[in-house]
């Protein structure tokens, strides 16, 4: 069950992922480019996790927290640097 929805939650980040491309295409908006990159790295993360099934060593656990780690950095940064280029923050 814990695979089925890890392919589950891979494949609506990737489609999250083709949304917000969309929109960067569309308006060339930073901002959309910036939470592409993170949904694409949450999309290899959780599809990483389905075909490993048990992460059975504790540095595997570790790699998966890294990569979730950096997708939401990359989501922070994107949102400051639309703040900081709209003079808000």
């Amino acid at each position: 069950m814990r695979t089925f929805a890890w392919g589950a939650l891979a494949m609506a980040s990737l489609i999250a992922t083709l949304f917000f491309l969309r929109y960067w295409r569309a308006s060339r908006e930073r901002l959309f480019a910036f939470f592409a990159l993170a949904f694409a790295g949450l999309a290899a993360n959780w599809a990483g996790l389905a075909i490993i099934d048990q992460p059975t060593d504790e540095a595997q656990q570790k790699y998966a927290y890294v990569v979730r780690l950096v997708a939401f950095v990359i989501l922070l940064i994107g949102i400051f640097d639309k703040n900081r280029r709209s003079g808000r923050l």
